[in-house]
């Protein structure tokens, strides 16, 4: 075994918490500042008193790096936050997996992995999130042949309502139920992540791809490297950037008719480009060039709401349609879109569950009633064509417009009903998204 630390803050020095990403900030809100939370935060020191804590609380929730955009996270009982736990990393290289413990970081796990020569397959685009928070919530990268953060998922460790510690292997039946379980299931305090060697990647910025481009070769624009990003306004000019990283060595000197960049470009308008990882083609290693953004920064304005719908693949080009003539509807509260795809996998409420999808991302400014009034247009069209929302951003949608768009949405509930009966992890945002 190979054992690194992944630098978690710990005790009442961590109190306060990473509210905004590179910098602290009131552990009562969430990153956006747009949630405030009802219940109380405890920090236990180690898995023992987390066990104690959760075994004589009459309901707690999982808090997190409060990354979500909701109440999700939120209680009205106790909020546990591992900020305290200690972190680990430990590496089995004849296994080729990770177990990490506590409330880790993907951007400390990654340092830790790189090290000693390993890899994750797939980084998000904020590499400050945490691996048990993203993993619950489907969480995804980018890429045809990538499948979202908890596709790598090998086991868990979690304590259950009664404070039992369960762990749970690829052997386990409840595994693809549990994965992606939005906190309803118990506290993770443990995941083993599927590894492969550490790659270099290069990344290269394009500007300009039109719509007409992007309707003829959807699917070569998505597959032409490892991992592609796609930004837009829905207005004329289309595709503004693709952001193309690749597991070669060399690029293109076009993409589908857009001119590469020759220099560091953020997608946010206004946005600092000392935040956004390595561009020009520099090859990297893969930790410095999956995500967007550096571990170091801060990535945005932080001032901003986010919602995202994945759309079965055959039906991309339906949304996109809709979604651009809906424009002048969003442009007085949008930032920027991205478009994404995400592989197949059989997690039970994974967002790709059955199916390869399109993932159209929304970043908006933080007016909260203007978006809210905006969902349910979005939703209108997005949801028919099969859309699933992203479980830790902005939607409207309840557990009625959702179960029909999950095949095992009863199956989880069921394992809900076996696991938590008493609803110990239950939460006023689960009661509507899954039901009570």
């Amino acid at each position: 075994m190979l054992r690194g630390g992944a630098g978690a803050p710990t005790g009442r020095a961590a109190a306060a918490g990473r509210g905004r990403l590179g910098g602290m900030a009131s552990v009562e809100t969430n990153w956006a500042g747009n949630h405030t939370y009802t219940g109380r935060v405890e920090r236990p020191g180690t898995v023992e008193e987390l066990q104690e804590l959760v075994a004589r609380e009459p309901r707690v929730r999982p808090l997190g790096s409060r990354h979500s955009f909701t109440d999700l996270t939120d209680s009205d009982g106790v909020l546990v936050s591992l900020e305290a736990l200690p972190t680990s990393v430990e590496v089995d290289a004849d296994s080729r997996t990770a177990t990490v413990r506590g409330r880790a970081l993907y951007g400390d796990v990654a340092r830790v992995l790189e090290g000693h020569g390993w890899a994750l397959g797939n980084l998000a685009s904020l590499p400050h999130i945490s691996v048990a928070g993203a993993v619950a919530t489907g969480t995804h990268g980018s890429g045809d042949r990538n499948g979202s953060l908890a596709t790598a998922v090998r086991g868990l460790e979690v304590v259950g309502p009664d404070g039992g510690l369960r762990t749970m292997t690829r052997e386990d039946a409840d595994l693809p139920g549990s994965v992606v379980a939005l906190g309803a299931l118990g506290v993770v305090t443990g995941l083993v992540l599927g590894l492969e060697p550490t790659f270099p990647v290069r990344q290269d910025v394009y500007t300009g791809v039109s719509w007409e481009r992007l309707a003829t070769d959807l699917d070569a624009i998505t597959s032409d490297a490892y991992s592609v990003s796609l930004f837009t306004r829905w207005d004329d000019a289309g595709i503004y950037q693709a952001w193309r990283k690749s597991r070669e060595g060399s690029a293109p000197g076009t993409f589908f008719g857009a001119p590469r960049a020759d220099r560091t470009l953020h997608m946010l308008e206004g946005g600092s480009t000392e935040s956004v990882t390595g561009q020009l083609g520099e090859a990297g290693p893969w930790l410095d060039r999956l995500p967007h953004f550096r571990m170091e920064s801060t990535p945005s304005r932080g001032e901003e709401l986010q919602s995202e719908y994945l759309v079965p693949r055959p039906s991309a080009a339906e949304a996109i349609e809709g979604l651009r003539a809906l424009r002048d509807r969003m442009a007085p509260v949008l930032q920027a879109s991205e478009l994404r795809t995400v592989a197949a996998d059989d997690l039970w409420l994974s967002s790709s569950y059955g199916h390869e999808v399109v993932a159209i991302h929304f970043t908006w400014v933080r007016d909260v009633p203007a978006v809210y009034a905006l969902l349910p247009a979005l939703e209108e069209l997005l949801l028919p064509l099969g859309g699933r929302p992203h479980w830790g951003k902005c939607f409207v949608a309840t557990a009625a417009e959702l179960e029909p768009l999950y095949p095992r949405f009863a199956d989880f509930r069921a394992l809900r009903d076996r696991v938590d009966p008493e609803r110990v992890f239950g939460s006023a945002f689960l009661d509507r998204v899954v039901g009570p």
